[in-house]
């Protein structure tokens, strides 16, 4: 009998899994473009010495967020409409080639999500495209992955949206670059996304005592408990419900953005968001074009790092 159960709730969560992988596209209405337009700042908080290039990539093999195509076109508004970044968007992996990635500023990664057994959406895409056997094949995912890093080291900007960092959720070398892996989130929910530094320049979109969100409240692993990285906003973990049980955070803090320098780039992630309904708030778009320019080298701020982090 349990057995009968567990194996129907794996079924559950399969028919979950299989049923976003195959949602249809969505098509984004004048209207709303317009709306965001409206909404999105008119120029950028800071100077820039010329305009930046950016690649918003926004393949997926896993999970299909249904927001991925609003996510793009925010960014490419929030270009336009600020005059700083001129902004193209793409699924294929052949931007992934450093001579490609070296063409732009900046490169968002856009809800890039990979399927569950690797972990690794180039794996994933070359396997899609028959592009050898299984170790040629693992050897080039590895090369597309080296790639980005040494993109950053060399002074590409990276930007890493909401479920953009379960692209090589495997990789501690990639963890570490961006600062920490997905481990998993509750239900969606409502909670209060918080300021760690009120001061800091990244955070000045937002009140003082930050805003309220509906969305998936993400828990990190691997890296994230280095604490290499400067936090911007964070949730408590008192306050998250629905906790994985075992393993409930009643005390401390979970962040939800933060930013740290590697090598002559630089790196941002921030996790909303998972609803295109959170676009609707002008204080988070203003605060993507800032994560924006950070990553392109145009701001100037305080990157300690928080240090180890209690799991």
């Amino acid at each position: 009998m349990i057995r009968a159960i567990i194996y129907g709730i794996v079924f559950f969560f399969s028919l979950q899994f299989s049923f976003a992988q195959s949602l249809p596209e969505v098509t984004l209405d004048e209207d709303w473009k317009q709306k965001i337009s409206d909404l999105a700042p008119e120029k950028p908080s800071f100077p820039g010495t010329k305009k930046k290039k950016v690649l918003v990539f926004s393949l997926h093999t896993g999970f299909n967020h249904w927001v991925r195509p609003h996510t793009e076109e925010v960014v490419k508004i929030l270009g336009e409409r600020s005059g700083a970044f001129e902004v193209i968007g793409s699924r294929d992996i052949e931007y992934m080639e450093l001579k490609n990635l070296k063409k732009f500023d900046v490169l968002v990664l856009n809800n890039t999500n990979s399927k569950p057994d690797k972990r690794n959406l180039f794996w994933d895409e070359l396997k899609i495209q028959s592009y050898g056997d299984s170790a040629a094949t693992m050897k080039k995912a590895l090369e597309l992955e080296e790639n980005i890093r040494k993109y950053v080291a060399g002074g590409g900007g990276l930007l890493v949206l909401h479920g953009g960092n379960t692209i090589l959720n495997n990789s501690m070398e990639f963890s570490r670059l961006l600062g920490g892996s997905f481990d998993y989130h509750p239900p969606q929910q409502a909670f209060q996304v918080r300021l760690e530094n009120p001061n800091h320049p990244l955070v000045q979109a937002f009140s003082p005592e930050g805003f309220n969100h509906v969305d998936e409240p993400y828990f990190y692993k691997n890296a994230y408990e280095e604490g290499d990285f400067t936090p911007l906003l964070y949730f408590n973990n008192s306050e998250i419900k629905n906790q994985r049980k075992g393993s409930e955070k009643t005390e401390g803090k979970t962040y939800v953005a933060w930013i740290r320098p590697e090598g002559k780039g630089k790196v941002m992630y921030a996790s909303p968001s998972h609803n295109a309904q959170s676009y609707d708030n002008p204080q988070l778009l203003q605060f993507i074009l800032d994560g924006m320019q950070y990553v392109a080298g145009d701001v100037k701020c305080d990157e300690t790092p928080v240090g180890k982090i209690n799991p």
